[in-house]
């Protein structure tokens, strides 16, 4: 069943206009005329994920190359230009997508666009930008991976959890491969992903669609489309294992217990998205979850447990339950006490007041998230890039009202059964402090 059939003709989150432009990119508009102001988004569908096996890293790079220069623009310009005229710029890169963007004053607009459709098929760094920023990244895998616990953690975990699939390689790359990184690698991925065809211009602000139709058509609609390659993505194996991860640290100070999941992303299984969307808020979202109200108001063995769920993504997506033991209170204490929840919700289900107040607060989320100027952008962006419609997007809120209580406690029992056997089981981590034993003296 295509997404779309879950998409029910209700009422409008956004009113989102869109259209094409006859080299293919897809321009979404979303009037908000709260403040003279403006964010000016591009997403390319394409993002590690899509890298050549052995050059992990090269879409994190090419993201940062993309301020080093392009037509009519020298290195640093783009951003130096945003600033000059009172906003702000930044880019972003996933497993799935890159986007840039730009928050200005709506009369810059013009200006902003014309930059951002010259580096769409105008890169042009210096050779040596190209070396010095590749300097850039090493460093920055150096502070925010390597010498960063949680991190590391986080890195490994995911590369248990996606054998071989490219989740599984971080997205800032292995740093071996990072240090081989070349001009000639950026420029095959930029000639091979980055096209109008191949990305999503979101406009958010104090603009009318047809505002936007007459500029990007003039400033966007004379770039040539490029031949895009199939997304071939490897698959994972079914594994057999129980997978457990433990990684001791010295900086460490609050252990972490962590259990993640393989489940299906809205792409993969809409039906199944919006019900794990749902068990989320129920059994992780704050406070009031279960989780919360079981491991830390209760039994008193955790100071903060959550389980979150990642509808955006292209292949498999990931729910991750993460725990902070409190003092004194053993890793596998936590994991036991996780796994007695987990068996509770899949024998029993959920209450229709669970139900209820998990829909209202969802719903009620995607109602406030209008009043941004960004935050609108920003979830177009993400549903489009990793295939869902404007329609799934506008009437997300309907599509949430139709989840059924058994639709929750079928997703439970299928993806988070901890008696469950699984192709792709789940990986459990814990993140320790290293233990100093004092060597005993002998007399």
């Amino acid at each position: 069943m295509p997404l779309s059939a879950y998409a029910q003709q209700g009422t409008k989150v956004f009113n989102a206009e869109t259209f094409k432009l006859d080299n293919g990119l897809e321009i979404v508009v979303i009037p908000n005329n709260r403040a003279p102001i403006v964010t000016h988004m591009v997403w390319y569908r394409v993002g590690a994920a899509d890298e050549t096996t052995g050059k992990s890293g090269i879409a994190h790079f090419m993201e940062h190359l993309m301020f080093k220069g392009s037509t009519g623009l020298a290195p640093g310009e783009f951003s130096k230009t945003v600033r000059s005229l009172g906003g702000n710029d930044n880019a972003f890169t996933s497993q799935d997508y890159t986007a840039y963007y730009q928050s200005i004053a709506v009369e810059h607009l013009e200006k902003v666009m014309t930059m951002e459709a010259g580096r769409m098929r105008g890169m042009a760094p210096p050779l040596e930008e190209v070396e010095s920023e590749r300097k850039v990244i090493l460093e920055e895998r150096r502070q925010r991976t390597d010498n960063n616990p949680q991190s590391r953690f986080s890195e490994q975990m995911g590369a248990a959890l996606y054998v071989n699939h490219p989740y599984g390689t971080p997205i800032i790359g292995w740093f071996h491969e990072m240090e081989k990184l070349t001009w000639e690698d950026a420029k095959n991925f930029y000639d091979k992903w980055y096209g109008p065809n191949n990305a999503i211009l979101v406009v958010s602000g104090a603009v009318t669609r047809q505002q936007v139709h007459e500029m990007a058509q003039r400033i966007y609609g004379s770039l040539q489309p490029i031949t895009l390659p199939p997304r071939q993505r490897t698959i994972s194996p079914p594994l057999h294992g129980q997978p457990k991860m433990i990684l001791h640290h010295p900086a460490v100070r609050q252990p972490v217990v962590q259990r993640s999941y393989r489940v299906p992303s809205y792409r993969q299984n809409a039906k199944d998205s919006l019900a794990l969307q749902v068990l989320e808020e129920i059994v992780g979202g704050g406070p009031t979850s279960r989780f919360y109200k079981s491991l830390v108001v209760d039994q008193k063995l955790a100071t903060t447990v959550s389980l979150s769920y990642r509808a955006e993504s292209w292949d498999d997506s990931i729910l991750i339950v993460h725990a902070a033991p409190a003092p004194d209170i053993h890793p596998e204490k936590i994991e036991q006490a996780i796994e007695s929840e987990l068996r509770k919700l899949v024998k029993d289900g959920i209450t229709e007041d669970e139900l209820r107040d998990a829909k209202t607060s969802l719903q009620d989320a995607a109602i406030y998230a209008r009043d941004s100027l960004s935050g609108p952008a920003m979830i177009f962006g993400y549903g489009l890039a990793t295939g869902a419609s404007v329609d799934d997007i506008e009437y997300w809120p309907d599509q949430i009202e139709k989840v059924s209580a058994q639709q929750i406690l079928s997703v439970a029992q299928r993806y988070l059964d901890p008696d469950q056997k699984f192709d792709h089981p789940p990986v459990t981590g814990y993140l320790l402090p290293v233990i100093v034993q004092e060597e005993e003296t002998k007399e």
